[in-house]
């Protein structure tokens, strides 16, 4: 499997990075930009700014939590349903399934775009794979993303279902401490530290520092290479962007 490779980054990125980004970003041939969403940066406005200067670009939230931000009061004006995909996920919710569930069919009345879920278990898997268009996975190993890949093919059956999997991606030997610091963090939260614990492995495990790994995480639809620098500066990503076209894209 040769996966399509898009830039990940951080919802709380800047207008004017995510402007002068965007279309260096499309213009090396990546397949899109995800934003993540979080209580600091939304990812809509986000790609509102990115919908501004490109033409072609996917772009996609990776993931909206809908315990924070419910699907019936998202503003999605601005953004090109032929070109977006919107990212959803169940954030701390008590009910997780039910509330991913009554937010795919909100979204499905509200507009034509592509609908991810975000899923680490395989009963949030199996509603992506049976409701939405795609699963985004999170914190794989290249083992463990085939296995969640082949899963969710079984369980789609003959609905064309994408894979996406999200994985923090360091292309500077100077942010492998920044990356060390991202993979604690996640470590540290209860429900991910659960799902290393059952996978029996490390988040450091789960993460990507160059060429070589690329193919290895071949296994999926998607890759999204989550741009992780020392310091997050605008330098610092496009530098990261230029790098990591790179390793696939600018070697067509």
């Amino acid at each position: 499997m040769r996966a399509a490779l898009s830039i990940g980054l951080s919802g709380a990125t800047d207008a004017r990075a995510i402007r002068a980004l965007a279309p260096r970003i499309e213009r090396l041939g990546f397949s899109g930009l995800w934003l993540n969403d979080v209580p600091n940066g939304d990812s809509l406005a986000g790609l509102r700014v990115a919908a501004s200067v490109t033409a072609t670009l996917r772009l996609a939230t990776g993931v909206i939590p809908l315990d924070r931000r419910p699907a019936e009061g998202l503003d999605l004006g601005g953004l090109p349903a032929e070109h977006t995909t919107f990212g959803i996920g169940s954030g701390a919710a008590q009910h997780p399934l039910g509330l991913v569930e009554r937010g795919i069919a909100t979204l499905r009345r509200t507009t034509e775009g592509a609908i991810v879920v975000g899923a680490l278990g395989p009963r949030m898997r199996r509603l992506a794979a049976e409701r939405a268009d795609g699963v985004l996975l999170n914190w794989l190993t290249p083992d463990a993303a085939a296995r969640a890949h082949s899963e969710l093919r079984a369980a789609a059956g003959d609905r064309p279902v994408r894979s996406v999997l999200y994985v923090r991606t360091i292309t500077d030997e100077g942010a492998r401490s920044a990356l060390k610091r991202e993979a604690d963090r996640y470590a540290s939260v209860p429900s991910y530290a659960a799902n290393f614990e059952r996978l029996g492995i490390s988040a450091i495990d789960a993460t990507m520092d160059g060429r070589s790994d690329l193919g290895a995480f071949d296994v999926v639809d998607e890759i999204v290479l989550r741009a992780v620098t020392a310091t997050g500066s605008l330098s610092e990503l496009e530098r990261f962007v230029e790098d990591a076209a790179g390793w696939r894209v600018g070697a067509r």
